[in-house]
């Protein structure tokens, strides 16, 4: 029997060791802000490697991808989870070169943003993707806090509190470096024993042919690959996810990391492949758990609901406990990214800041996040429901952010028109917000059928249209030469003429 005292000591303990060795390994390692928010040019190609499929997979896999199966749509959308999580790699693969071949002293997005189109984009790129990288830790800090309370009735507010606290001990001193270092432990050890506990869990429940007669008794359409919501599900949550991750600043710090353009370029690749097989293992949890009847309105905790369901709770919580090191992975990132997309651009709003004043911010930043972050992930919000609404916001802004690097043709005002044109047509058809904007006069009535699949479809293709009309009719021609000497480190003094017209 695993009491809630003994999984809180057991989950402190395994949360201490990791961030001790993060803490050990970043010593002596951070000697700036540069070091703190980028590693640049630090990390070979296993090392790269490794920290992208720890940050791309992370915890989410064991509850996002499960919840796919189990309540959007069966085994098509769970492929179209997997495809969608890779997608994203493949794309930073061949744009993370260029990123540094014409931003090779970046940091963030949205220094690029501000370079290339102005201050209008710029604080909208910077608002669309701190929520969603935001969004994306609360949501792990939920799904998390759900497992632990299921397993030893662990309250979600001590589960948050403690991964919220020791990832916010050693990010906040060894920021970047500790967090690279704590992916590539846990990717060498951790997802192998996770790979083990998804067989484990197979085998003891029959072997995928009893799962598969029972999805079948219980709800046979889950396993048709003609099943229409399965295929409608598979086809949006490609477009999210490749939207949302293009606005990740964890990825745009990483391919600073790398050593070189190719070990980039390989490592994305890479990890596209990796994370495939993993996210449809995973969401053949969401599968067994329809099959078994135990999904209850608990779909996003399916696959530690059919764990529960095969193994003695010691194992359980094992598996439970790998987990929450995959929430630290995380959150690591995650904690690091936000706070360094707000401390590249301190220099530009303060008077000439040093080192300490943006190495302090940097860590205060963080500090801040993981607080709300910990109290939003204790609130028990639907995790795939969570990713879905920084999904949208980010679906609408990701071609227009990214076509500028490739023509010199779109304003600030052209891109920043059309994503909101896309967020517009995309949030008349989000389920999600119908009450709210059902709930204005008149607005009733001439709003269309609530479906996600439109949602996402119809916020990419308008946006992606009038981005390329926009640019079209536009007479302005931008230098993209100009961000190399636009965007500088941070230990370098701004270039002049800095500011961007929006126009």
């Amino acid at each position: 029997m695993v009491t809630t005292t003994l999984a809180l000591a057991l989950t402190a303990t395994t949360l201490a060791v990791f961030a001790a060795l993060g803490a050990w390994y970043s010593r002596g390692r951070v000697g700036s802000v540069e070091d703190f928010i980028t590693a640049r040019d630090t990390a070979g190609a296993g090392t790269l490697t490794a920290t992208l499929i720890a940050s791309s997979m992370g915890a989410w896999i064991l509850f996002s991808p499960a919840e796919a199966g189990a309540a959007f749509g069966g085994i098509t959308s769970v492929v179209g989870y997997a495809l969608g999580s890779a997608v994203p790699l493949v794309a930073f693969a061949f744009l993370g070169p260029r990123i540094r071949q014409y931003i090779p002293d970046g940091h963030t997005l949205t220094e690029y943003a501000y370079a290339r189109y102005g201050n209008a984009m710029y604080a909208y790129v910077l608002l669309i993707s701190i929520v969603y990288m935001f969004v994306f830790l609360a949501a792990e800090m939920t799904g998390i806090t759900g497992a632990l309370s299921l397993v030893a009735d662990v309250p979600a507010w001590q589960t948050a509190v403690l991964i919220g606290g020791f990832v916010l001990a050693y990010t906040v001193y060894g920021g970047l470096q500790a967090s690279i270092f704590t992916d590539t432990l846990q990717t060498l050890v951790l997802l192998p024993l996770l790979a083990l506990g998804f067989g484990g869990a197979l085998l003891a429940l029959g072997g995928t042919g009893e799962i598969h007669r029972t999805v079948v008794q219980t709800d046979p359409q889950l396993l048709d690959p003609g099943f229409v919501p399965g295929l409608k599900f598979g086809a949006y949550i490609i477009i999210a996810v490749l939207g949302a991750e293009m606005l990740n600043q964890a990825w745009w710090q990483r391919i600073y990391a790398g050593r070189d353009d190719a070990t980039v370029k390989r490592g994305f690749l890479v990890a596209a492949v990796a994370v495939v097989p993993m996210i449809v293992v995973a969401g053949l949890f969401g599968l067994a758990a329809t099959g078994l009847g135990i999904v209850d309105g608990n779909a996003s905790i399916a696959f530690f609901l059919v764990l529960d369901a095969a193994f003695p709770e010691w194992v359980t919580f094992a598996v439970t406990l790998i987990a929450v090191l995959l929430v630290m992975s995380t959150a690591d990132t995650l904690f690091n990214a936000i706070a360094s997309v707000v401390t590249a651009d301190l220099p530009r709003l303060l008077d000439d800041p040093d080192d300490g004043t943006l190495s302090f911010a940097a860590r205060s930043l963080t500090v801040v996040v993981a607080v709300a972050a910990t109290v939003v992930g204790a609130q028990g919000y639907s995790v795939l429901q969570l990713f879905f609404v920084a999904d949208l916001l980010a679906t609408a802004t990701f071609v227009p952010l990214l076509y500028g690097l490739y023509s010199p043709e779109p304003t600030g005002r052209d891109v920043f028109a059309a994503s909101l044109l896309g967020l517009a047509v995309g949030t008349a058809y989000f389920p999600t917000l119908r009450g709210i904007l059902a709930g204005i006069p008149g607005l009733a009535d001439l709003l269309p059928t609530p479906t996600f699949f439109m949602t996402f479809v119809s916020a990419f293709v308008v946006s992606t249209v009038c981005t390329v009309v926009f640019a079209q009719l536009s007479p302005s021609r931008f230098d993209l030469d100009r961000l190399r000497t636009d965007v500088r480190k941070l230990d370098e003094p701004m270039a002049d003429g800095g500011e961007v017209s929006d126009e």
